[in-house]
């Protein structure tokens, strides 16, 4: 009668074939290191990105620069907060030193100016849309006065039907804007690519 083999004995038969890479191993590792490297730049605990690269040489440098830059291209959105602008900025600073073009820079500028023009188009918008439902939003408070018995006051953000329009006007918005953003991601892959 034949030996009942163990789930164990099993996979160790399966991957008795499967042996270790160490320089892809390593490769991996330093696209990791880059991932780490980006986002504590990203977080101001590194100040330059270039002087950590140069400290690599060869397959490691091109490993560590492709997990920066992983991490750097997903960062070009559209900022929601003024704050974010600061990290956009980063960001642009990164990718050039990341790519090592000289065109990068000028590009991503145009990008910045875009996300502030489109940070000032939403502070009109968030005014403009609460101004334009502020007679509605009145109605609501004068009928809840009424069935109350007392003045009651709500934020736009509390009733549905605003909430509705604000965030399909809004998105009308993103979506006016937010193609460049992927553009310069793009351009920043082929400017990646070719270095």
């Amino acid at each position: 009668m034949g030996r009942i083999k163990s789930a164990l004995e099993i996979a160790l038969e399966r991957t008795e074939q499967v042996r270790g890479d160490k320089s892809s191993i390593g490769l991996f590792e330093a696209k990791q290191r880059g991932k780490r490297l980006a986002n504590q730049y990203l977080a101001g605990e590194t100040d330059s990105l270039e002087a950590e690269l140069k400290k690599a040489a060869g397959e490691e440098r091109e490993a560590l620069r492709s997990g920066c830059f992983d991490v750097l291209v997903t960062q070009i959105t559209l900022p929601e907060r003024e704050e974010e602008l600061r990290r956009l900025e980063a960001v642009g600073k990164g990718l050039a030193a990341v790519t090592g073009d000289k065109r990068f820079p000028a590009l991503y500028q145009r990008f910045m100016e875009t996300a502030a023009q489109y940070m000032e188009d939403a502070a009109q918008f968030d005014e403009g849309i609460k101004r334009q439902y502020a007679p509605k939003l009145r109605q609501k408070e004068e009928e809840l006065a009424r069935r109350l018995g007392q003045a009651v006051r709500l934020d736009p953000f509390q009733d549905p039907e605003f909430v509705a329009l604000y965030n399909q006007h809004k998105a009308m918005l993103k979506d006016h804007y937010a193609p460049l953003a992927g553009q310069i991601g793009e351009q920043a892959r082929a400017l990646f690519q070719k270095a």
